[in-house]
Order: structure tokens, then sequence, then C-alpha cells
């Protein structure tokens, strides 16, 4: 298969569904509709909704099985740039080459189209066809994902260790990294392993293969920004533990055959970038 082709199908795939269940700019409520579409609608790879649907379809499942899932794991992801961005987090004037929400609509709209992201990216699970005893794993999956244990738990961490105070130890690093950034990546990958029908056994190899790339996600991240995660460790020596970590998810998929073709070569892509 051609990744590239793929990458671009699935890209206008998700951002026509985005398009489409993303709450229209009306009423009194217009403002924070219409900086929920511009904070998500646009430039974006798209990663995480087209890891849920590769692995929904290399599950045997098809693309309109998960594609709520799908857009809500984007409009999370969407929620916590915009947060990431204001003045008492990373205070980012700027987000893929334009104002970041807060600069365009105002700090307190900007907290406000953040928290209505992840509020409305929950009810959108809901309208998936799925089972309620699916939905109800998918919820709670997403919901660990970003909680303490997860996504919020990685930002504390990096919050506390960004003042100097603490010395930034490699054990740390991997907490931050699993979690800051990997946790929804890994949630992305389960959560469509779920949707397609996914029985326990073939869970826990699609969840294995999340677990690796979410890491190898942010490990690459962080060479590519000279980030603290590369400090007392060569860059080599980072890169080669992501191609491990790279190599063993791919193992993982080894009995899914053709159909975990995309997951392999979106594995490679993303601990290749940079080099």
């Amino acid at each position: 298969m051609n990744l590239k082709s793929y990458l671009h199908q699935r890209q206008n795939l998700v951002n026509k569904a985005l398009n489409r269940y993303l709450p229209l700019p009306k009423s009194v409520k217009g403002p924070v509709h219409e900086a929920m579409r511009y904070s998500v609608l646009g430039e974006g790879k798209r990663i995480r909704p087209v890891l849920a649907l590769a692995a929904c379809e290399a599950a045997g499942g098809t693309v309109p099985q998960a594609i709520h899932a799908a857009c809500a794991l984007e409009m999370i992801h969407a929620y916590s740039l915009v947060h990431d961005d204001l003045p008492a987090m990373d205070d980012d004037d700027f987000r893929r080459g334009k104002p970041s929400c807060h600069k365009k609509y105002g700090e307190a709209m900007g907290i406000l189209a953040g928290d209505a992201l992840m509020t409305f990216a929950f009810e959108l699970l809901t309208h998936s066809k799925a089972k309620p005893a699916t939905q109800i794993k998918v919820i709670r999956e997403i919901a660990q994902a970003i909680g303490t244990e997860g996504m919020i738990g990685g930002q504390v961490a990096d919050v506390v260790f960004a003042s100097g105070s603490k010395k930034v130890d490699p054990k740390t690093m991997d907490y931050i990294n699993r979690r800051k950034t990997g946790a929804l990546l890994s949630a992305s990958v389960r959560v469509g392993a779920l949707l397609g029908g996914a029985n326990a056994a073939t869970y826990r190899r699609f969840a294995r293969y999340g677990e690796n790339i979410g890491l190898v996600f942010q490990l690459i991240d962080d060479i590519l920004d000279k980030d603290g995660a590369v400090r007392g460790s060569s860059v080599e020596a980072v890169r080669k533990r992501a191609e491990r970590l790279t190599d063993e998810g791919i193992t993982a998929l080894k009995p899914f055959g053709k159909r975990a073709e995309p997951l392999r070569q979106l594995a490679r892509f993303l601990v290749t970038r940079g080099s």
C-alpha cells in the first residue's frame, strides 16, 4: 500500500466527518462553537483518528463502526492543545501556523472551547452503533487515557518538573512520555480494536502495539524538539530504543496479516520522522 495516499484519503474522510459533527456557530453559543471549529478543522495529520480506523479494520471491523470515536479522539486532542497553549501552561501564541485559540478568541473563550470540545467528544461517543457494553468500554478507555492516570497526569508531572527544581531522570521522563502524549495515541488503537470486535486475546495484541508506538511518538518528538527527554542520553541511543519499540509493536500485529498493514506502515512512519 502507498502510505501517503492512504493518509490523504483517511485525513479527508475524518475532516469531512469532523465538519459534519462539530456544532455550527449559532445564537449566543456562536463564539464558543466558532472557537471549537477553529481549533479542530484545518491543518492536522489526524494521527489518532487514523490509528483508530486502521485498528478497527485490522480487528475485522469497518470505518463506520469507528468514525464517531475517531472524531471524538481528534476533538480531545484539540482540547488538550488549546489548553496547553494558554498563558498558564505553555503560553504559545501560535498553533499549526496560525494564532492559537486564546490569541484569536481570548483566554476565557479558549478555556471554554477546550472544555466544550472534551465534553462534546464524550457526547459523540454515545452516537456509535456499537453494543452498549462496547460503548462503555470505549468511554472508559478514553476517560482513563486523558485523566490523572493518563494525559493530565503526564502534564502535571511535566509542570512539576518544568521549574528545574527537581531532576528529570529517565524513569520520570518515561512516565511523562507514556502519559502526556502516549496515552491518547495508545487509547486510539485500543478503542479502534474494541469497535472492530476484538476479543480479549486480540485486544492485548493491539494494546501492546499501541503502548509501544505511543511512547515512540513522544521519543521522536523529543529528538525533533531537542527536549529534556534526551538529556543524559545520546540522540542515537533514544532513536535505537524507538526503533526497538517499533519492531516489538509491529511483531504484535503478526496474526492479522494484510489487514494490519496500515498499522505497520504508520508505525514505521512515526519512528522515521526527522531521520
